[in-house]
């Protein structure tokens, strides 16, 4: 359920494209490096430390270190690969505002690829979101929060082109907010391929590599969107608020 609700908020970017007039690109802009914040202090702070405890408990100092840095580095490989194969022009994490949509964007085929790179893109962020469920709820529900306000300015990069291909603000929503369904089958597949096998080895890899991914994105996509969509300070603000409120509620339960 934490998954889905991650996912379908790429919904709320499609709304905000089809109705809005004006992208409020400082709420954006803060948002935006506050998913970041979040995700690199969980990621640093909370899943790297646990996966290092869990492999090397399990298989000694080096030989656990060393499959901590393999799947860390597997994690970045995987998202990098991911927005290697997608074509850029079709690339959800390329900046749109709702202002695109009085606009004529040229995209072909735009329809099926925005929507199948939507789809690749979301899916191992719902088996990151899913598997640091199993760590602590506490740690899960803020990761959820900070995909889903990723996923907003995603939505909105979906709906414009589709809007623009289609000239359906119907199809544009929908597509756009059955797109964000790829991360709750990504946490299902998790599930259902992982469970039967889960011990503390699988359980140290996945942690290492959802790190990977997280940081990844927070690097790559989010820090960068931000800044295209607002300022610099406001970025990095928005960043070092994430990782306060990430460390703090961490603190209050311990």
């Amino acid at each position: 359920m934490i998954t889905l609700l991650a996912g379908i908020s790429t919904g709320i970017g499609s709304a905000i494209a089809l109705l809005a007039k004006r992208t409020n690109t400082k709420f954006l802009c803060v948002s935006l490096g506050f998913s970041a914040g979040v995700m690199l202090y969980v990621s640093f702070m909370e899943l790297l430390p646990e996966s290092l405890r869990e492999l090397t408990g399990a298989w000694g100092e080096k030989r656990g270190t060393l499959y901590l840095l393999i799947s860390f580095f597997s994690g970045i490989a995987l998202i990098a690969l991911i927005d290697v194969l997608v074509p850029k022009q079709a690339n959800p994490h390329e900046v749109h505002g709702v202002e695109d949509m009085h606009k004529k964007v040229k995209l072909k085929r735009v329809g099926v690829m925005v929507a199948l790179s939507i789809a690749i893109h979301n899916f191992p962020e719902g088996i990151a979101t899913f598997t640091s469920a199993l760590v602590s709820m506490e740690v899960a529900i803020p990761i959820a929060i900070a995909i889903a306000i990723h996923n907003i300015p995603e939505g909105i990069a979906v709906a414009v082109p589709i809007f623009h291909s289609t000239g359906s603000k119907s199809k544009a929503f929908w597509y756009s907010f059955s797109s964000g369904l790829a991360e709750p089958v990504g946490a299902l597949i998790a599930y259902l391929f992982l469970m039967p096998y889960w011990s503390v080895t699988i359980n140290g890899v996945v942690l290492a590599s959802v790190a990977g991914i997280m940081i990844f994105i927070s690097l790559d996509e989010l820090l960068p969107t931000a800044e295209k969509f607002g300022e610099h300070h406001l970025a990095i603000w928005g960043m070092i608020a994430g990782m306060f409120l990430m460390a703090a509620s961490l603190y209050a339960f311990i």
